[in-house]
């Protein structure tokens, strides 16, 4: 009886010996390659490596903790707002300042809740939206009006302006960094409030300084008198700056002034400010070559409009060389169905201006109907001195900006670009809903 015992229980020692041969088989199967023994066999030494191993892992999971605090701990002491939500549009995290901007008393960092509700600005959601389809990195700008439960806290809190620098993550997250240009917008408001009340009250004696040089210049006598018309030259730039400044003004703070909208032929509005500019343009042989419909209608404030071409074209002949030209092109694009996908009946009218010059440096670009701005001296052509009174004013860096604001009065868009073909400066003008053809 002792031998079959035996070996029955021996049979059983290795069926248990097998079973668990097979089972650290598959436990190893689950390990990855970079810890797994070298040996095919299994030994004892696997599992002080193992452990090394676990215990290296564990360390890199602490380094990597305390990088991601190092970081959080930056974006707290950063100057600017941060936060980030998942690819659900829900508040991960977010500093301090970000929380103080957009009023996030409700929110606790560890909660995890859709960013919507918690702040009421749908310009960020659309922001961060726009960044997760795009995969690229969206700036915007606007006034955030912060919402907040109790009612009697409503006057005391001011809407704020803040610009917005969002950013693609993994996983369909999206960080955004949020500046608060408040302070710079109060600061533009007070410098131009400034500026205005000083035009205001330079107007009337600038106004009376001309009437005294009119008077002197009747009774002085060359080579006397070229004193007088130099100084008189000089008090009309002034007249001009202030009028230019206090009309830019006055069109910025009303942006949908009251336009005395009328049918307005557009080459014969045209032809009616190179007349006026046309003394100055034969100085340098400057011809002006128009190309369009002839009979192309735009509804709006021809004075206005009629402004817009004097400053558009007063810059042409200004930075074009001697002998060269300027081209208008006037013509009706069609707008797109986007539903149908095909074009439906023109409503836009494109106007384009090209002169003959160098064009646009890149630095200027972005910034050329900003007020008091100029541009690259380089590419305007030298101006000859001249004796007797000239036909435009210029040098205040105004004219653009007041083009920009008459151009978005009246609902369109304006562009500078340089010409890919000549090379000259090119100012796009669209206005939509305004074309009539006859």
């Amino acid at each position: 009886m002792l031998v079959p015992e035996f070996f029955l229980g021996l049979t059983i020692g290795l069926g248990f010996w097998l079973w668990q041969k097979v089972q650290m088989y598959r436990f190893l199967g689950r390990i990855p390659p970079s810890l797994r023994s070298q040996s095919s066999d299994v030994a004892l030494p696997l599992i002080p490596r193992l452990r090394y191993e676990i215990t290296s892992l564990k360390e890199q999971q602490e380094e990597l903790r305390q990088d991601l605090q190092n970081y959080k701990n930056l974006l707290e002491m950063a100057p600017v707002g941060y936060l980030q939500v998942d690819e659900e549009n829900q508040l991960l995290w977010c500093n301090q300042l970000a929380r103080e901007m957009l009023y996030l008393q409700r929110w606790q960092p560890g909660q995890v809740r859709l960013l919507l509700e918690l702040v009421r600005s749908y310009e960020l959601d659309q922001l961060i939206e726009q960044t997760r389809d795009r995969q690229q990195s969206q700036i915007r700008e606007w006034i955030f009006h912060p919402s907040v439960e109790n009612a009697a806290a409503i006057l005391e809190i001011k809407p704020l302006a803040v610009r917005a620098t969002s950013l693609p993550l993994s996983q369909g997250k999206v960080g955004v960094f949020l500046e608060n240009r408040q302070s710079l917008l109060e600061l533009n408001q007070a410098r131009d409030r400034a500026l205005s009340d000083l035009a205001h009250e330079l107007r009337t004696p600038l106004t009376s300084i001309r009437l005294v040089i009119e008077n002197l210049q009747d009774r002085l006598q060359p080579p006397l008198d070229r004193w007088v018309n130099r100084l008189l030259h000089e008090v009309d730039r002034l007249i001009y700056l202030v009028q230019s400044w206090l009309e830019l003004t006055r069109l910025e703070n009303n942006p949908s002034l009251e336009l005395n909208r009328q049918p307005v032929e557009l080459r014969s509005l045209i032809a009616k400010v190179w007349e006026n500019l046309e003394p100055l343009a034969q100085r340098h042989k400057i011809q002006l070559i128009y190309t369009g419909s002839e009979k192309l209608w735009i509804n709006a404030d021809e004075s206005r409009i009629y402004q817009v071409f004097v400053n558009l074209l007063d810059n042409s002949i200004k930075y074009s060389p001697p002998e060269g030209t300027i081209a208008v092109e006037a013509k009706v694009v069609c707008t797109e169905n986007s539903s149908s996908g095909k074009a439906s009946k023109p409503l836009n009218l494109e106007i384009n201006i090209i002169d003959s010059g160098v064009g646009f440096s890149e630095a200027d670009l972005p910034h050329v109907f900003e007020r008091f701005y100029r541009g690259d001296q380089a590419r305007s052509r030298p101006q000859q001195a001249e004796n007797n009174s000239t036909t435009t004013i210029v040098g205040t860096g105004l004219g653009l900006a007041i083009v920009r604001q008459i151009v978005l009065a009246h609902g369109g868009t304006i562009k500078a670009m340089n010409h890919p073909v000549t090379g000259g400066a090119w100012i796009q003008i669209i206005f939509p809903e305004s074309v009539a053809n006859s």
